[in-house]
């Protein structure tokens, strides 16, 4: 079967549904891959005539605001031994560093953290949940929420969307090798970015750590 005829063959609904239950979850504080869901679901619509990007993005901005407030709310309730409880379980996701990490950026930041970490794997993670856990007000953290899901799912979506269509003809001429190479051109610009953010995230942490100070002083 070709990819076109394959594409039109999904249900658009079930493309909306898993879009925003898996980034739903993801922002709750469950590690599921929600950026190469939206990544992988924006460019389906820009083959798949059924597929509206509009919807797609708003389910993507849905799933991200219910499952940060969701999260919020667990962990305002939870306090810091849910934290211990997801590092034990999630030690990758949620271990004593990245923890600490994420509660740096939330002291510096306040709900600054939340808009901009919608952007950043590890604090989409951590965002609804600690800001519950640190006890930020929710009308602050419900501002950051919203605008940090409609700037990340639908400027990803739009932007992914439209990179679809104009290497549509190039699709529809390798087929699936053209679909392959288009999903792994965003999913490595997208691995350049989360480098270049780890990279000046360790820069500052490196930059405020005290200088030590000699025995004799």
């Amino acid at each position: 079967m070709h990819v076109q005829e394959w594409l039109d063959t999904v249900p658009a609904a079930a493309v909306y549904a898993a879009v925003a239950l898996v980034i739903g979850l993801e922002s709750l504080g469950i590690p599921l891959p929600g950026e190469i869901v939206l990544v992988s679901a924006a460019l389906l619509s820009s083959q798949h005539s059924g597929i509206n990007p509009v919807v797609l993005g708003v389910c993507a901005t849905v799933g991200a605001v219910v499952g940060d407030s969701i999260g919020y709310a667990i962990g305002r309730k939870g306090g810091r031994p849910l934290l211990a409880w997801l590092g034990k379980k999630f030690p990758k996701h949620f271990s004593e560093g990245h923890i600490a990490t994420a509660e740096r950026s939330f002291q510096k930041w306040g709900m600054w953290a939340v808009f901009f970490g919608r952007f950043v794997a590890l604090l989409r993670i951590f965002a609804g949940p600690l800001a519950g856990v640190l006890r930020m007000p929710y009308w602050k953290f419900l501002i950051a929420n919203v605008l940090g899901g409609i700037c990340w799912a639908g400027g990803t979506t739009a932007v992914i969307y439209y990179v679809g269509v104009v290497a549509e003809s190039w699709l529809k001429k390798f087929s699936w090798l053209g679909l392959v190479a288009a999903v792994l051109i965003g999913l490595t610009s997208m691995l350049v970015l989360k480098r270049k953010a780890k990279q000046a995230n360790a820069a500052s942490q490196q930059a405020e750590e005290p200088e030590p100070v000699p025995a004799g002083e």
